[in-house]
C-alpha cells in the first residue's frame, strides 16, 4: 500500500468522481436506460427475418377465421427474455392491422414500417427479464412471395385456408420473432364454423363448440418449434388418428378429394417412424401425422413439425423425406438459412437409405448414377445438382435448389465412404441426439463430424460441401 500523501479534494469534485464511479461499476440508484433491439437478425439471406435483444419462450395464438368472409382475427401472446435493457424491441408482421398492443398487460406504444411492428413499451425492458407482450390484429391475410417466386404464408383455397413459413411466411399471419434461431412452443387454438376441422401443430388438447354455430380447437406444442415450421389448417378434412407401435399419436387430416390418393402413403407413416427411429435415434416428438391439402394449393410440400403439408396425395417417397425432416431441420434446426443443405441434404439422404433399406437402390449406385448422370438408376441423375455448392448457395432464391438437396446428400455418403457405416451411422444417431431440439449451422455440424469420427474430412469440406465446380468421383 502506497502511504504517500493524496492532494485533498473539494466536496463538490468528490461528489462527482463518486458519481463517476458508481456509474463505471453500475451501481446507481438511477433506472438504466435501454435501448432499441435491433430490427433483423443479419441473416445472410434474409437480413431483415427475427429482431435482436429478445428470445421468445412461448407463442399463444388466438386465432378465429371464417373461410366465408376470409378474415382472420388473431390475438397473440408472446411470452419473451431480454436479452438486453429494451426501450423498444420489434415484431415482424406482414400487411394484417394491428389494433392494440400491450406488454404486461399496460398499453404500449407502436409503429409499423414495412413488415416491423416496433413496440415501445411504457416502461424500459430489463435485461434478463420475462416479459408477455399481446397483439391484437386482424384482416384478410395475403401471401408472403419468396425470392424464388412461390409463394407462402396465409393461403386460401376454395373451403379453407393453410399456413406454411418456410422461410418468411409465418410473418403473413401472426406477429413474432420469425428467423429459425429462436424457437419456442406454442398453444395454438383455432376458432372456425361448424363443419370445418381446424388442425395445427402438436396435440389436440380440446375441441370446444363456443356458441353462434362456431368450434374452437386447441392444439399445443410442447417441443421447441422454428414460427416457420408452425401451420394452421382449415377445412372439410377426413380426420384418422392412431398411434405407432412406440406409442407416438398418429393424426392425419385429409382433404376429401384426396384421400383415396393419398391412403397407401400415409399408411406408411408408422413404418418410417419406426424405421427413423432404428437410423437416427428417437422420434424427436410426441405426435406425428399429415395435413393433405387439395392438389392445386401449393406448388410443394413443408415439413411442418408434426404435420407436414402436403400439396395434393403424397407419394411414399415424399412423406419419408417430410417425417425425415422431424430429425433434420425440425429437432435439430438451421442456425441461418444459409444452413438449408443441413435440412434438405439429410432429408434426401434418408430417401436414399430408405430405398437401400427397403430392396430398392443402394446409396453407393446412387451417388454413383449422379456422377455418370444415369437417368436409368435416378431420373434426376441428369440434373444441375453441381450448380453451387450446398453449403453456399449463390442467393435466397437459390436455397432450395437442386445442389442443397442431392450435392448435400452427397456430401453425407462422402463422409460415409470416408469412416465407414459404423462411425457414419453413429454419427447420424449423435448428430439428431445432442442437438435435440436446438439449433446448429454448417460449422457446427463438420467439427462435429470430425469429432465424433475421429476422421479428417477436410478434403470433404473443401471438395464436396464447399467447393466450386463438378466433383470428380473419389
Amino acid at each position: 500500500m502506497d502511504h504517500r500523501a493524496v492532494p485533498r479534494l473539494a466536496a463538490p469534485a468528490v461528489a462527482v468522481l463518486l458519481a463517476l464511479a458508481a456509474l463505471a461499476s453500475g451501481c446507481t440508484g438511477a433506472t438504466v436506460q435501454g435501448r432499441p433491439g435491433a430490427s433483423g437478425l443479419r441473416d445472410p439471406y434474409f437480413p431483415r427475418a427475427g429482431n435482436g435483444g429478445y428470445q421468445v419462450e412461448h407463442y399463444a395464438l388466438d386465432l378465429d377465421y371464417d373461410p366465408a368472409d376470409g378474415e382472420l382475427r388473431g390475438t397473440a401472446v408472446l411470452t419473451a427474455r431480454a436479452e438486453q435493457g429494451l426501450s423498444s424491441f420489434n415484431l415482424d408482421l406482414s400487411g394484417l392491422k394491428v389494433d392494440a398492443v400491450r406488454v404486461e398487460g399496460v398499453a404500449a406504444r407502436y409503429n409499423r414500417t414495412g413488415n416491423e411492428l416496433t413496440v415501445r413499451p411504457a416502461e424500459d425492458l430489463k435485461k434478463g427479464e420475462v416479459f408477455r407482450t399481446e397483439v391484437e390484429y386482424h384482416g384478410r391475410p395475403k401471401p408472403v412471395v419468396d425470392p424464388d417466386g412461390s409463394e407462402e404464408g396465409w393461403i386460401t383455397t376454395d373451403d379453407g385456408a393453410v399456413a406454411v413459413g418456410e422461410p418468411v411466411g409465418s410473418m403473413g399471419w401472426f406477429p413474432g420473432n420469425h428467423h429459425p434461431s429462436d424457437k419456442a412452443t406454442y398453444d395454438v387454438t383455432l376458432t372456425v364454423p361448424e363443419g370445418y376441422e381446424a388442425v395445427s401443430n402438436g396435440e389436440l388438447a380440446s375441441r370446444t363448440g363456443v356458441g353462434e354455430g362456431r368450434t374452437a380447437f386447441a392444439w399445443r406444442s410442447r417441443e421447441p418449434m422454428a414460427s416457420y415450421l408452425v401451420t394452421a389448417a382449415v377445412g372439410p378434412f377426413k380426420v384418422t388418428t392412431g398411434s405407432t407401435p412406440s406409442g407416438v399419436a398418429v393424426y392425419n387430416a385429409v382433404s376429401p378429394e384426396e384421400e383415396a390418393g393419398s391412403a397407401a402413403a400415409l399408411a406408411k407413416t408408422s413404418e418410417i417412424v419406426e424405421w427413423g427411429s432404428g437410423r437416427f435415434g428417437p422420434y424427436p416428438f410426441g405426435t406425428v401425422g399429415a395435413i393433405v391439402m387439395p392438389s392445386e394449393t401449393l406448388g410443394y410440400a413443408l415439413e411442418t413439425q408434426t404435420k407436414p403439408v402436403y400439396s395434393g396425395a403424397p407419394d411414399e417417397t415424399l412423406v419419408l423425406h417430410e417425417l425425415a425432416h422431424q430429425w433434420f431441420g425440425n429437432s435439430v434446426s438451421p442456425k441461418s438459412w444459409k444452413d438449408m443443405w443441413l435440412n434438405e441434404g439429410f432429408a434426401t439422404y434418408a430417401e436414399w437409405l430408405w430405398a437401400e433399406d427397403h430392396g430398392g437402390v443402394s446409396a453407393q449406385r446412387r451417388f454413383e448414377a449422379f456422377l455418370a448422370g444415369d437417368t436409368s438408376v435416378d431420373p434426376g441423375a441428369d440434373g444441375d445438382w453441381a450448380a453451387f455448392p450446398p453449403a453456399d448457395p449463390p442467393g435466397a432464391d437459390h436455397i432450395s435448389d437442386e445442389p442443397v438437396y442431392v450435392r448435400g446428400a452427397m456430401v453425407l455418403h462422402r463422409i460415409r465412404q470416408e469412416v465407414g457405416d459404423e462411425k457414419f451411422f453413429d454419427l447420424l444417431r449423435g448428430w439428431a441426439a445432442d442437438h435435440r431440439h436446438g439449433n446448429a449451422s454448417t460449422a457446427d455440424f463438420t467439427a462435429y463430424a470430425q469429432r465424433r469420427t475421429g476422421h479428417d474430412l477436410k478434403r470433404v469440406w473443401d471438395v464436396w460441401l464447399y467447393g466450386e465446380g463438378r466433383p470428380k468421383a473419389p
